[in-house]
């Protein structure tokens, strides 16, 4: 059992820093503003279908480390993960009996809170806002759900029974 246990925290620690990774990966510039959002999505996949493996505190940290990465002002992906996180725990049990594309639009949804936040604190920090651009990542989000969820679901299937 605590095999299994510590197997399913290396798995989550791996499909975030797989996501991390992603975050950053150069992109050209007429593409960067259609990356999606690796982190929040994979956040959000944990939540749903393991509400109690990942923590706030935890979340705020991955947050915190991810705004290091990729140089924005501190605590922006912080802010958009708990608010993010909090709506995740008080909808999943009806979200992850949805099907796949209703799912992804509450990604979407859900996202575009998290984006809305980004750029509320990017407009705090004196930087220039983006106008509607800042949804962009929200649908590319939405639209890569259904493959990430695949992919979570194909790497933690025996530790869901």
């Amino acid at each position: 059992m605590l095999g299994q246990q510590l197997n399913l925290y290396l798995i989550i620690a791996l499909s975030l820093v797989v996501a991390l990774i992603l975050s950053v990966y150069p992109l050209p510039m007429d593409m960067r503003w259609w990356r999606p959002e690796f982190v929040l999505v994979v956040a959000i996949y944990w939540i749903f279908y393991m509400p109690l493996t990942v923590s706030f505190t935890f979340l705020c940290a991955l947050g915190l480390f991810q705004d290091l990465l990729e140089g924005v002002p501190f605590g922006q992906h912080s802010l958009g993960l708990v608010i993010v996180a909090y709506i995740c725990i008080l909808s999943y049990q009806r979200v992850r009996n949805f099907s796949i594309f209703r799912q992804s639009a509450w990604i979407f949804v859900l996202v575009g809170i998290a984006q809305l936040t980004d750029n509320w604190v990017q407009g705090m920090a004196g930087r220039p806002l983006s106008g509607i651009q800042f949804l962009y990542p929200a649908l590319t989000s939405a639209l890569i759900w259904p493959i990430c969820h695949s992919w979570l679901d194909r790497l933690t299937h025996r530790h869901r029974h």
